[in-house]
């Protein structure tokens, strides 16, 4: 594995206990029927969204970076790739989190966006990634 891919693999595995501290907060928020997150549906779904897609996405970026490196592609493209497939663990859950912040929100904000970004920056590092390999 590549210095730089072992570094980003090193910044991924210590996002995980993040993860995890995220799940146990809306575990709190559920066991302490603090408000804003049981009587409200829409922040409820998309905070448990956020934090779903926080935890498949990391995983499925640390084992992209295991391809990354086997992949026919120049290092520009390799660099590239592997910032593509990183950012959709960031940008995704932060978009669902961040668009709900108030309790009183009923409505996602602009920064729903993020996540479609998120979305896009996966899909072209996965296209990448898959066209490198093949």
């Amino acid at each position: 594995m590549s210095p730089s891919s072992l570094s980003t693999a090193g910044v991924l595995l210590i996002t995980v206990p993040a993860v995890a501290f995220g799940g146990v907060s809306l575990l709190a928020h559920i066991m302490r029927s603090i408000p804003g997150y049981l009587d409200n549906p829409v922040r409820r779904s998309l905070w448990r969204a956020g934090h779903a897609h926080a935890g498949v996405l990391v995983l499925f970026a640390l084992v992209a970076l295991l391809y990354i490196d086997q992949a026919d592609l120049s290092d520009g493209l390799k660099s590239l790739t592997r910032t593509l497939i990183v950012a959709a663990p960031i940008l995704m859950p932060l978009g669902f989190f961040l668009s709900v912040v108030r309790p009183s929100d009923t409505k996602p904000s602009k920064l729903i966006w993020l996540v479609p970004l998120g979305g896009a920056s996966l899909a072209a590092g996965t296209l990448l990634l898959g066209l490198g390999l093949v």
